[in-house]
């Protein structure tokens, strides 16, 4: 089905390139896929799972050369809502479920129209995504005990105002020391790995100079084991898929959003031949429901570690397949270290990814235009935070499509006037005869049909012997313009008003050929 040369520069001398780009962001996949399980309510190690198995499988299915695939910020809102809703293993089931639809969407050519996706729609639950992570870890960073994670944002401010007099002075040492270690290392040594060096320096001085005083992964989550899970197929019923189809289709929809725009990103830094946007879908789909069955999380293209890929050398798509052999490698050898890892280290990784992902220019511009793209984008921002991420999503996309069709209905233009003598010189009605012309310039689809039908009446209703449609301007034209189209028709032949066309475009010509109103009118009655 797919025409795969994303390996043709690949070569013994390139191939070094790809296997330190594999290295290098293997070395920062690592905390991100632990950081980012324990954010969505689930163990570090399932994190882990995914980075290896997504990371592969899309290297080698997918339609980019540098896309590294992996559990991403962006899920973990919908993935805490979703475990704590229904647990765990229907986590599994909706990730799996997720996969489905990626697979569909690439059969479909989904790809294709991602361009159509509403900016203030992606700003505004980037930006809510954003403000969900970072609050999300004030209580790690504090070390707040007691703390127990809620579905809602208000609850969630409200569960650590309760616990705030259980603050940790440890833990915030330690996040303080993880915190300027990303930021003086982003800022003066960009190729130092930041995110392992913060995880690292901040363990060793918790772990000699006060064991003991901050939680852990070990006391939290038992240690990660060193191997991978043995293969397990989630319980899927009927039931469980009408309950999460809506859930499974949101990580559906935004794993296509950001893995095609990771894709994107990749391009325009490498250069080259643009990604295939069918075939990554293809790849995340095949990732999605093969994650779950040792499980994994649901996973996507992360532009952070797909642009680390670009600028540490990669070549081809095996700089994916080396990260996924480096990172099980850490795995095997080196998974009791993690145990002793604070979580309050964790934390800053955390807001600072947050941080880089809240697109604070993108947000003010577009809130400050006073417009219906303002009102999109608060809408879904608010929504995301203060409910969840799918009904921010759903009704951004509504109230985007409503501001389209309202901006759209405007563009119909419809210009009246009495026959002249070069109507009559078509020679499709005698001199003499009432005659009316109307020029159509715009779209003709539902949401302009009334105005359209508004103005066709009022004409009619004056019995001309014939009235002209010039539709050389007719710019859009779908199946509620059609059924305009034959209402006016029906009238007219009730008032023995006989119908002309004139310059119908071919395209639109076709559309009329086929839903049988061409033969109503009659060849005769068009014009060219």
């Amino acid at each position: 089905m797919f025409r795969d040369d994303r390996f043709e520069l690949l070569s013994r001398k390139t191939l070094k390139h790809d296997i330190v780009a594999g290295i290098t962001v293997g070395i920062v996949a690592i905390p991100l896929g632990m950081a980012f399980a324990i954010a969505s309510g689930v163990k570090p190690e399932y994190g882990i799972y995914t980075t290896i198995i997504a990371g592969l499988l899309v290297a080698l299915l997918g339609g980019s050369r540098f896309q590294i695939a992996g559990p991403t910020g962006a899920f973990i809102p919908i993935l805490l809502g979703i475990v704590l809703q229904y647990g765990y293993e229907d986590l599994l089931v909706a990730g799996f479920m997720a996969g489905v639809f990626l697979l569909i969407m690439s059969f479909l050519k989904i790809g294709d129209l991602i361009h159509f996706v509403p900016r203030a729609v992606t700003v505004g639950f980037t930006a809510g995504i954003a403000v969900i992570i970072f609050t999300g870890q004030i209580s790690n960073f504090l070390g707040l005990e007691g703390v127990e994670q809620q579905e809602f944002f208000h609850l969630d401010m409200m569960e650590i105002f309760r616990n705030i007099g259980t603050v940790n002075g440890f833990s915030i040492l330690t996040a303080v020391i993880g915190l300027a270690v990303i930021i003086v290392l982003t800022r003066f040594a960009p190729k130092v790995p930041a995110f392992l060096v913060a995880l690292l320096i901040p363990t060793l001085i918790a772990y000699f100079f006060f064991p003991g005083q901050v939680a852990t992964i070990g006391t939290a989550y038992g240690g990660i084991p060193q191997k991978l899970p043995e293969f397990a197929f989630p319980q899927i019923t009927f039931s469980k898929m009408v309950e999460l189809w809506q859930p499974a289709l949101i990580i559906a929809a935004l794993g296509a959003i950001e893995s095609l725009l990771s894709a994107v990103v990749a391009d325009s830094m490498a250069g080259g031949r643009p990604s295939r946007s069918n075939r990554e879908l293809f790849g995340q789909g095949i990732a999605n429901m093969t994650v779950p069955l040792f499980g994994g999380i649901p996973a996507t293209g992360a532009i952070a570690r797909t642009a680390t890929n670009i600028r540490s050398g990669a070549i081809s798509p095996v700089s994916g397949v080396v990260q996924s052999v480096f990172v099980l490698l850490v795995l095997i050898l080196f998974a009791p270290f993690a145990s002793h890892v604070p979580l309050a280290s964790m934390a800053p990784i955390l807001m600072f990814v947050a941080w880089n992902m809240s697109g604070i220019r993108p947000f003010v511009s577009i809130a400050g235009l006073r417009s219906g793209d303002s009102i999109v984008l608060w809408a879904t921002f608010l929504l995301t935070v203060f409910i969840n991420l799918t009904v921010g999503v759903e009704v951004g996309f509504l109230l985007a499509v409503l501001m389209f069709l309202r901006k759209m209905s405007g563009k119909l233009i419809l210009k009246t006037k009495p026959a002249n003598e070069d109507d009559y010189a078509y020679g499709k009605v005698e001199p003499g005869r009432t005659f009316t012309a109307v020029k159509v310039t715009g779209p003709l689809f539902f949401g302009t049909v009334q105005a359209f039908e508004k103005e066709m009446e009022e004409q009619l209703e004056k019995k001309p012997d014939a009235l002209l449609l010039r539709l050389r301007g007719l710019t859009v034209l779908d199946a509620g313009g059609v059924g305009a189209l034959s209402e006016v028709l029906d009238k007219a032949e009730r008032n023995g008003t006989r119908i002309l066309l004139q310059s119908i475009p071919p395209e639109k010509k076709t559309l009329l050929r086929k839903s049988g109103l061409l033969e109503r009118i009659g060849e005769e009655n068009l014009i060219k």
